[in-house]
């Protein structure tokens, strides 16, 4: 498909603090206000491209944004090409290294150039990409996190009749293993056995405390076993992945789609679910999607549920997306989700337009 061609013109980055309905209460962190740096690519030509990152802690943003200011200077007169942009702009940081919040700012960048293409071309993204326009099947990632069981328990109707969800994620690493078995029992009681139930340990497990855990969940029917150790830790992945029957799902922390391939050369893991912000973007994401193709290995998305929707209808392994409403107080058209899948708009691009008057209720305090 021949897209206009379009220049760069510019960027604006502002920070955006958000309160969660639900705040996160994990193994390793308690996050009550989500951080967002909405991203608004101008072009010669008036077309503007649109995307957020969602990088955890609202100190973050005060690199983030400089960073993301710097690419507009340095990217002023060039054609907007997402693939070169891409490159352009890790050269850039090369120094400073390829990881990191070198990745996340790139990132950004990458998901803004691909909704300004596919808003010059008048389709939306996954169309661009040689996909279509249709539904996705989506779990419920919005709660369940380490509370009693019986109140995760509620949660998780609420959750399920939220969309008419068809899978949840709870998560887990309480203190004693068996609050954390107590919590999956309670769970099944109220959403039934159909239920997907993926299950979230947050790296907060060391290697041993995974194997005792992991073995004493092995036979609860588990969709998958997300991330119990360190990230970077993929000898113990290995070993995890050897000795359960219980897929292991990794893939939020890779930076880079050579992160994901090295960890499918070990045999690492079963599933894989890279984050837009550390993958690289849409570009760094369909790099991924063809290498867990060619491996035969399910790619499900982490966070960016509008982002991830639209790489999924163009990716040969797709399994599950992750969703998440956490940005949709600062979009005017959120999308939907009923029966469990979400639904993708049938507008140009992402479909991304800023509620201002939201974005200006909930300034940073940074």
């Amino acid at each position: 498909m021949n897209a206009p061609s379009l220049t760069f013109k510019s960027i604006r980055a502002r920070p955006v603090v958000l309160k969660l309905k639900r705040p996160v209460v994990a193994r390793i962190a308690t996050i009550a206000e989500w951080p967002l740096v909405l991203i608004d690519l101008h072009t010669e030509e008036g077309v503007v491209g649109r995307s957020y990152l969602e990088p955890y802690t609202p100190k973050t943003m005060k690199y983030l944004v400089p960073a993301l200011h710097d690419f507009g200077a340095l990217l002023q007169g060039r054609r907007v090409a997402p693939l070169e942009l891409y490159e352009l702009a890790r050269k850039s940081l090369h120094f400073v290294g390829y990881q990191g919040l070198s990745m996340i700012a790139v990132a950004g960048l990458d998901m803004a150039a691909w909704d300004a293409l596919a808003r010059a071309a008048e389709v939306p993204l996954c169309v661009l990409l040689g996909g279509s326009v249709g539904p996705v099947k989506a779990y419920n990632s919005n709660g369940l996190w380490l509370q009693e069981p019986d109140a995760v328990a509620a949660e998780a109707v609420e959750l399920r009749d939220e969309g008419g969800f068809q899978g949840l994620k709870l998560r887990l690493g309480r203190p004693r293993l068996r609050d954390d078995l107590a919590t999956i029992a309670a769970v099944r009681r109220t959403v039934g056995e159909d239920m997907a139930l993926m299950v979230d340990f947050n790296q907060g497990l060391h290697l041993g405390e995974a194997l005792q855990r992991c073995h004493a969940i092995d036979e609860l029917d588990l969709a998958w076993i997300e991330e119990p150790i360190v990230y970077d830790n993929l000898d113990g992945y290995v070993q995890l992945a050897a000795e359960l029957r219980t897929p292991i799902q990794i893939g939020e922390n890779f930076y880079g789609p050579r992160d994901l391939h090295a960890a499918l050369r070990r045999n690492a893991c079963d599933y894989v679910m890279p984050d837009f912000m550390r993958i690289g973007g849409v570009t760094g994401f369909m790099r991924s999607a063809a290498i867990a193709g060619a491996a035969g290995i399910p790619i499900s998305t982490h966070l960016y549920p509008e982002v991830a929707a639209h790489v999924l209808r163009a990716s040969e392994t797709a399994h599950w997306l992750e969703w998440q409403d956490w940005a949709d107080p600062i979009l005017q058209q959120p999308y939907a989700v009923r029966d469990g899948l979400l639904h993708i708009p049938d507008r140009p691009g992402l479909g991304l337009d800023w509620d201002e008057a939201a974005v200006a209720a909930n300034p940073p305090n940074i």
